[in-house]
């Protein structure tokens, strides 16, 4: 086992962690994967990793932080742009939310969480509540600044042009990918998918005229 002193940064002790949590979470499932194997496979005592993580729970809800963390820190910085131009603003964060959602990383998660469901149970309510819990009320109020704007029916509800947003831009392409009947979408065709999400919810709630 590598001496815990020469683990490197902070950063890299991170991903090998990371890559360790992945690869057991691939091989044995959510429930089967402990805090010894996870430092194990990183190459660190079971006690630095407790340092770092109390316990199996925490450490998993670091990984889902962690994968959801461009597009939550997409949508801070650009609180301007949602200002000025929310739409644009929208438009950009699709394929970054396509491309997270899609990711091995995504999937791994998402499969530990549907077998997880009738043993802890835990895993998936901790990935609802970093992703779309965290992202769907920054999604309605953009939509709502765009109907402030004029840029689309201000008579509408926000949670629901959201809705609609989510369902045409993410589909069933989460479950399809976790299946394994979906291949990870290339950039052009998450560029692609987002802009027609944006243009099918400026045709349900087109402007007034």
């Amino acid at each position: 086992m590598a001496d815990d002193k020469n683990l490197g940064s902070v950063g890299s002790r991170w991903e090998m962690l990371a890559e360790a949590a992945y690869a057991l979470l691939r091989e044995k499932g959510y429930r089967s994967t402990s805090m010894l194997a996870i430092a194990k496979k990183a190459g660190m005592s079971n006690q630095t990793l407790y340092r770092l993580y109390p316990n199996k729970q925490a450490l998993f809800g670091a990984l889902v932080e962690a994968n959801a963390k461009k597009a939550t820190e997409f949508f801070a910085s650009a609180e301007q742009e949602a200002t000025t131009d929310p739409l644009a603003a929208l438009n950009r964060l699709g394929p970054i939310l396509l491309e997270l959602v899609a990711s091995e990383r995504a999937v791994a998660l998402n499969r530990a969480a549907a077998g997880d469901v009738h043993d802890t149970a835990r895993l998936g309510p901790l990935i609802a509540e970093n992703g779309r819990e965290v992202l769907w009320p920054m999604v309605t109020r953009t939509i709502g600044l765009a109907m402030a704007a004029g840029d689309l029916s201000s008579d509408a509800d926000p949670a629901m042009a959201a809705d609609i947003w989510f369902s045409v831009l993410i589909g069933d392409l989460q479950i399809r990918r976790v299946i394994g009947t979906a291949d990870p979408l290339e950039c052009e065709a998450r560029i692609t998918r987002s802009t027609l999400a944006l243009d099918i919810l400026k045709a349900a709630y087109p402007p007034e005229t």
